[in-house]
């Protein structure tokens, strides 16, 4: 290796200097400050456990963003964390008491191939989940602290995009697809591709009544009048796709009635976690940026193989998207520079400053640079037999 590529980070993998490393510190103990206010308790999943319990009822696309590696111990399969999401529903599964139980969490997870905004393979993922309650209530909840969470890292300007995969689930299942098929278009309506979507009817000779279905599901986003055309749309589908179709109007109108001042848009072809998602489903979005800054959605009986199948509902995005986002500008501490000296007087002093939360940067014997060199703004100086601190 050459000695210029010591310096060199994998792609996707950021380092975090001192003076933004220090407002990310800053966002996440005002995140977290606020969680416990709601009721949230952190907890701390591992970074690396056994696979099949870190990948258990995700669906093939967590397998795929999944570092492996061999424990040395046993000789099993163990997993860096892609996603928090899977291991809180364990700690749910394994302390919870029969209540409802709110959880959040914040930690690196680790990517296979960048992801998300700022294709980022490191992401510092902060979220919430609810335990323990099937409902609307929970939803809006969790909706209301994820918008709390946007406002207090000074993003404003926000919508929120509705859907529901028992929607797509239902058509599957009123038009007889097989799970090869449902995977197939799955994958163009993903993409929202309408030529690949209509190849592959073509190869099944789909119903022409059943194919205008999907093909019109791929273009149902917007406003209020989305839910308007989709009701006349699935009339005598699958009463699974009208009772999920109701649940997103009802938590709409809560939304509107609870925070009027959100922005809400529906795209019922949104179908991000399908494999492990079983209900509604959001994502966040702020002007100017193509992706989603936060996503989530409900996940009932995510804790099932683990043996405790409860209801939930819960959202995650990256801290760091978050603080590049933001246009808050975090205060930057005053520092105090002392001198090399061992007066005793000087250290009391030093002593009660850093007490009170001073910043206090003392000068090593024989070092290069000065005060101002060193980013301080004010120094202690002796003056009358007293030391004292003035500004530089």
């Amino acid at each position: 290796m050459k000695e210029i590529d010591r310096w060199l980070l994998p792609e996707g993998i950021e380092e975090v200097l001192p003076q933004q490393a220090r407002q990310l510190e800053s966002f996440r103990r005002r995140l977290l400050d606020l969680y416990t206010s709601w009721g949230y308790e952190l907890v701390m999943p591992p970074f690396i456990e056994y696979l099949e319990s870190l990948l258990t009822g995700t669906g093939h696309d967590l397998d795929l963003k999944t570092f492996k590696l061999t424990d040395q111990l046993t000789g099993r399969l163990m997993g860096v964390r892609a996603d928090m999401t899977p291991q809180v529903a364990r700690i749910d599964a394994r302390y919870q008491t029969g209540v409802p139980s709110r959880l959040c969490y914040m930690g690196t997870v680790l990517h296979t191939r960048p992801d998300g905004f700022a294709a980022s393979r490191s992401p510092l993922q902060v979220g919430a989940e609810l335990y323990g309650h099937a409902g609307i209530e929970s939803d809006l909840e969790i909706l209301a602290l994820l918008a709390e969470t946007l406002r207090l890292c000074g993003i404003e300007r926000v919508s929120f995009d509705l859907g529901h995969v028992g929607i797509y689930r239902g058509l599957v299942k009123h038009a007889g697809l097989t799970e090869t098929r449902e995977t197939e278009l799955f994958d163009a309506l993903q993409r929202k591709s309408r030529p690949d979507m209509k190849v592959l009817f073509e190869k099944w000779a789909l119903d022409s009544k059943q194919a205008e279905i999907f093909l019109r599901l791929s273009e149902l986003n917007g406003g209020s009048e989305v839910l308007a055309e989709a009701k006349q749309l699935f009339k005598g589908v699958d009463q699974s796709v009208l009772t999920a179709l109701n649940y997103v109007e009802q938590l709409a109108a809560a939304i509107k009635q609870k925070m009027p001042h959100l922005v809400v848009h529906f795209d019922l072809a949104e179908l991000r976690g399908y494999n492990y998602h079983t209900g509604v489903v959001f994502a966040a979005y702020v002007p100017g940026q193509g992706q989603a800054v936060a996503l989530g959605g409900r996940y009932d009986d995510i804790g099932k193989v683990f043996g405790q199948a409860r209801p939930a509902t819960g959202f995650s995005t990256d801290l760091k998207t978050l603080f590049s986002l933001s246009n808050t500008e975090a205060q930057e501490p005053e520092t105090i520079y002392a001198p090399a000296d061992q007066d005793e007087a000087l250290q009391s002093m030093i002593t009660e400053l850093r007490a009170a939360g001073q910043r206090v940067v003392c000068a090593l014997p024989g070092q290069q640079g000065d005060a101002r060199a060193m980013g301080c703004q004010q120094q202690l100086l002796k003056q009358a037999g007293q030391w004292q601190v003035k500004p530089i």
